[in-house]
């Protein structure tokens, strides 16, 4: 199939001479304005365009321009084809986005070289493009199974099936979406909250899987397990693996300030810690443990209520409230 071509010269013999040196091998598109032109890249997309300079109404320069402010034509290869030689004007095209000159009057031999050598190197960054594509794709579907598969792990010291995880971070993206968060976020927010716990890692068997209530001394070595999941996670640029990282730390605050590690209080609770609060609670009490049979929904949702302004930010916990349906749809679809 031939590649498109699109001419854009105000003098229509300027064109006739242009595509009588290239219709052979490509396919032709035209038009004497620049206003045309730019609607012509839109819609059909050429894979180069050779662009007259001096135009009435928009110059080859603003044209240019807007072609590269385009989304849509910003990939397009620009070629300025005009008598206008002077280094001060190449230097202002290559400013706004063309990648050569060609100057009149021109020869066929160069006209068909530059042409099939940017095409060439066009196409060469557009397959490279694709496999940047494919490979960061690869590499964010990698990263989403190691932050699931670490989140899990984590569950596996008192949970036998690890589907707690599953469970609470789809809560979260439930919460979160019903909260207001735009859906971008709560698919964060969902990917994120399953290494909420990873820091259990960091705890000893005996104090996991303890069968009776915690002593003192046992109770506050279980919670070092949010400071240790910080520490493994650390601080990233990485959107994903930074909001884990405050989840980690931050998911057994409490909205009075009276929780842990660091006593936070109300807003100094970081927004996607305050939803996993909720949604890891419920789960949890109605979830089978080591040291206790499951709770009743009534009674964990009751427990929700009970616990609004006090244990939970009140929005987050309306949010949750108000969408319980939902949640138990999610609990049965995901059972131990």
């Amino acid at each position: 199939m031939k590649q498109s071509v699109l001419i854009v010269d105000d003098t229509t013999e300027n064109i006739d001479v242009l595509e009588a040196i290239l219709q052979d091998d490509y396919k032709i598109k035209a038009a004497t304005r620049g206003k045309i032109a730019l609607r012509i890249a839109e819609k059909s997309q050429p894979d180069i365009i050779l662009l007259d300079i001096m135009m009435p109404e928009m110059d080859g320069y603003e044209v240019c321009k807007k072609l590269k402010e385009n989304p849509l034509t910003a990939h397009i290869p620009v070629i300025f084809v005009t008598a206008m030689n002077e280094e001060k004007d190449e230097a202002k095209g290559f400013t706004v986005g063309a990648i050569d000159y060609v100057t009149k009057p021109v020869s066929p031999v160069i006209v068909k070289a530059r042409v099939r050598t940017h095409l060439a190197l066009s196409n060469q960054q557009r397959e490279l493009d694709i496999q940047v594509k494919e490979k960061t794709s690869e590499l964010h579907k990698s990263r989403i199974d190691l932050v699931q598969r670490l989140g899990r792990a984590s569950e596996y010291k008192d949970n036998e099936t690890g589907l707690h995880v599953v469970r609470m971070s789809k809560y979260c993206k439930l919460i979160a979406l019903e909260y207001g968060v735009s859906d971008k976020e709560a698919d964060l927010i969902e990917l994120a909250a399953p290494m909420h716990d990873v820091g259990k890692i960091g705890i000893e068997d005996k104090i996991i899987q303890k069968p009776g209530k915690l002593d003192k001394d046992e109770w506050e070595r279980m919670q070092e397990h949010s400071v240790i999941g910080s520490e493994i996670l650390g601080v990233h640029n990485d959107d994903l693996l930074n909001a884990a990282s405050i989840m980690a730390l931050q998911h057994h605050e409490k909205w009075n300030g009276k929780g842990y590690p660091n006593g936070l209080k109300k807003e100094e609770i970081h927004l996607y810690a305050r939803i996993v609060a909720v949604a890891d609670v419920f789960d949890a009490l109605t979830s089978r443990r080591p040291y206790k049979e499951p709770w009743t929904n009534e009674k964990a949702i009751n427990l929700i209520k009970e616990e609004r302004g006090e244990h939970f930010d009140p929005i987050v916990a309306d949010a949750f409230l108000s969408i319980t349906d939902e949640i138990i749809k999610i609990q049965k679809q995901f059972l131990d």
